[in-house]
C-alpha cells in the first residue's frame, strides 16, 4: 500500500515569514505539494510515535492537498494525525490544538489574508511543537531539501472521509477527526468574562462581525451569536468558501469595504470587527471610527487588568519594528517588559516561552498573547468587547481617552505591490548603504537622528536578525522600509510612516504625514525606480 514515487525538484519552494505561499496554479503542478511535504518529513527525521495537527481555511485546493498530506504522513511513519472536521481549522485554533494535545507540530493550509480560488493563492504553514512558526534555521534546511529531492512516499488508498467526527486508521496511522471549534471556545471562556459580555448584548449592544467567507465564520457564529447572545445576523459572510466568495480576506480599510461602509453609515452597529482568511488577523471599528492595529495593541495592553486571565499582571509586551511606538509608552507606564522584533510571529515565540512577554502584535492587523503561539483574531475581538463591557464606553471613547493619556502616534502603511523582485532588492540594498549618511540632515523640517538597518538580537537564543530599514527623527517620527515576505508573486515594498503628537489628537493621519511621505519617497527613490508614484494599498 506504500509507494515510493520518483520526482524532480522545484526551485521555488523557499518559505517566507509564515510558510510557503504560491499561486494556486503553481501548487497544482504535478508533485508540487508532495515534494514540499516530503522535504519537511525528511528534515524532521524520525517520525514514528509523532503526532501532527492538520487543517486549513477551506480555500481552493485545501481538500486535495489535505488528502495528499494524510496519505504521505501515513507512508512516512507518523503515528497520529488530528484533523479538523471537513479539513477546517483556523490558525489560532490549530496552535491551541497542538499545545493542548502536546503534538509535535501541525500543518495549517492557508495563504492567510491573500485571495483564494483557482486564480488566487495557496499556502502551507508548518508549526512545531510550540504551536508557533518554525525558526528560519529549520525552514532553510527544508528549502535545501526541496532542491535535491528525488522521491516521495505515499500510501495508495482511497480518500479519507473527514466529514465524520471520530477515529479512523490509514496504513497503520491513527486519524482523529475533531470539532475544530469546541476546544477553541473552551479556551476563550477561560480567558474572558463571558458573563459580562453577554450582559452587554442583553442591554441592546450591537455588533457586526465580517468573517469574509473564511474559516472563522463557524467560530464567530458559535461564540458571538449562540453563546454571547449577539443579535442574529451580527455575523456576516460566515460560510467558508474556496474562493471566499470573491472577497479578498484581508481585514483592512481597503479590502473589508463592505464592513467599513456599514460602520461609517448612519446604520452602524456599536462595534465592528473582521478576521482574515485563516483567522489570525483582526480589524476593530467603532461607529464611524477606525482603530489602527498599532493603537489596538497599545490599548489592549493598557487595559490588561480588566481581563480575568490577566488581572494578576502580565510579563511584558512586544511589537514588530514596523509597528508604531504607541505600546512602548504603555509598557513604560506599567513598568513591564518591552521588546521590538523583526516582522514575523516566530520572533515572539522565544519571548513568550521564556515568560518575557504576554502580549504581542504587528501593524499588519495581527494581535495575540501567550495563550497560544500565533496571532488570534477572535481573541482580539473578545478583548475589545470585554473592555467595553467593563468600562461602559464606546470604541471611540476608549481610544480617545488613550490618546489623551499617552499622546497619539499618527500611523499609516503604504504598500507598493507587484514590483519586480530584482528592482525591489536593488532599491533596498542601495537604500541601506545610503541611510547612515543621513544622520543629522534635515528634510521638510524633520531632522534625522539616526538611520540604518534594524537589527534584532534575540535575548533567548542570542541569534541576530536584520529586518527592514528605519529612519528616526528627533521628534520621535519614523520611516520604516521593508520587503514583505507574505506575497505569492513579485515583491511588495512596504513603507510605514509614524508621527507622534501630544496635543493634536484628532487630525487626519494622511494630512499629518504628508511631509514625511514626501521624505520617504525622496530618500528611497521609489517613483524613479518602480514607476509607482502612489501606493497600491494604503492602510
Amino acid at each position: 500500500m506504500i509507494k515510493t514515487i520518483a520526482t524532480t525538484p522545484y526551485t521555488d519552494q523557499k518559505m517566507g515569514t509564515a510558510g510557503l505561499r504560491r499561486k494556486s496554479k503553481v501548487v497544482t503542478q504535478p508533485n508540487y505539494i508532495e515534494n514540499f511535504m516530503q522535504s519537511i518529513f525528511n528534515v524532521i527525521g524520525e517520525l514514528k510515535g509523532k503526532t501532527f495537527v492538520v487543517g486549513g481555511d477551506g480555500r481552493y485546493y485545501n481538500d486535495v492537498a489535505i488528502q495528499k498530506i494524510i496519505k504521505m504522513a501515513a507512508a512516512n511513519g507518523i503515528s497520529r494525525l488530528i484533523i479538523g472536521q471537513n479539513g477546517f481549522i483556523s490558525t489560532p485554533a490549530g496552535s491551541n490544538i497542538i499545545l493542548k494535545n502536546k503534538a509535535d507540530g501541525g500543518f495549517i493550509l492557508s495563504a492567510s489574508h491573500n485571495p483564494g480560488g483557482i486564480n488566487g493563492d495557496f499556502g502551507i504553514k508548518y508549526s512545531n511543537h510550540t504551536g508557533g512558526q518554525i525558526p528560519s534555521s529549520i525552514s532553510d534546511k527544508i528549502y535545501q531539501e526541496t532542491l535535491k529531492i528525488k522521491e516521495y512516499k505515499i500510501c495508495d488508498v482511497a480518500d479519507i472521509d473527514l466529514s465524520k467526527l471520530g477515529r479512523q486508521e490509514v496504513c497503520g496511522m491513527q486519524i482523529d477527526v475533531i470539532d475544530p471549534v469546541k476546544d477553541y471556545v473552551e479556551m476563550m471562556e477561560g480567558i474572558f468574562d463571558f458573563a459580562a459580555i453577554k450582559a452587554l448584548f442583553a442591554k441592546g449592544f450591537t455588533m457586526r462581525f465580517d468573517a469574509m467567507n473564511a474559516v472563522t465564520g463557524p467560530y464567530a457564529l458559535k461564540i458571538f451569536e449562540e453563546i454571547l447572545g449577539a443579535p442574529k445576523g451580527s455575523v456576516v459572510n460566515y460560510k467558508p468558501l474556496p474562493d471566499f466568495g470573491g472577497l479578498h480576506p484581508d481585514p483592512n480599510m481597503v479590502y473589508a469595504k463592505e464592513l467599513v461602509n456599514f460602520m461609517f453609515s448612519d446604520k452602524a452597529a456599536d462595534f465592528g470587527a473582521a478576521n482574515d482568511g485563516d483567522g489570525d488577523r483582526n480589524m476593530i471599528l467603532g461607529k464611524k471610527f477606525f482603530v489602527t492595529p498599532s493603537d489596538s495593541l497599545a490599548i489592549l495592553t493598557d487595559h490588561f487588568n480588566l481581563i480575568p486571565a490577566y488581572k494578576n499582571g502580565i510579563y511584558g509586551v512586544a511589537k514588530s519594528a514596523a509597528t508604531s511606538t504607541a505600546v512602548e509608552k504603555v509598557a513604560k507606564a506599567h513598568n513591564i517588559g518591552y521588546y521590538e522584533v523583526p516582522t514575523g510571529w516566530k520572533y515572539f515565540v522565544n519571548l513568550m516561552d521564556s515568560k518575557r512577554i504576554t502580549f504581542c502584535g504587528e501593524e499588519s492587523f495581527g494581535t495575540g498573547s501567550s495563550h497560544i503561539r500565533e496571532k488570534d483574531g477572535i481573541w482580539a475581538v473578545l478583548f475589545w468587547l470585554n473592555i467595553i463591557a467593563a468600562t461602559g464606553k464606546s470604541v471611540e471613547e476608549i481610544t480617545t481617552e488613550f490618546w489623551q493619556k499617552y499622546g497619539r502616534s499618527y500611523y499609516v502603511r503604504f504598500d507598493f505591490e507587484g514590483v519586480d523582485t530584482e528592482v525591489a532588492d536593488k532599491m533596498m540594498a542601495d537604500l541601506e548603504a545610503k541611510l547612515p549618511s543621513l544622520a543629522g540632515q534635515t528634510f521638510e523640517g524633520f531632522k534625522v537622528s539616526e538611520a540604518g538597518a534594524f537589527v534584532y538580537n534575540d535575548p533567548v537564543d542570542h541569534s541576530s536578525t536584520k529586518n527592514g530599514l528605519i529612519v528616526r527623527f528627533t521628534d520621535g517620527s519614523r520611516i520604516v522600509y521593508r520587503l514583505s515576505g507574505t506575497g505569492s508573486s513579485g515583491a511588495t515594498i512596504r513603507v510605514y510612516l509614524e508621527r507622534y503628537s501630544k496635543d493634536d489628537l484628532k487630525n487626519d493621519p494622511l494630512k499629518m504625514l504628508t511631509e514625511i511621505f514626501k521624505i520617504a519617497m525622496s530618500i528611497s527613490e521609489i517613483p524613479e525606480r518602480t514607476g509607482k508614484h502612489q501606493a497600491d494599498v494604503v492602510t
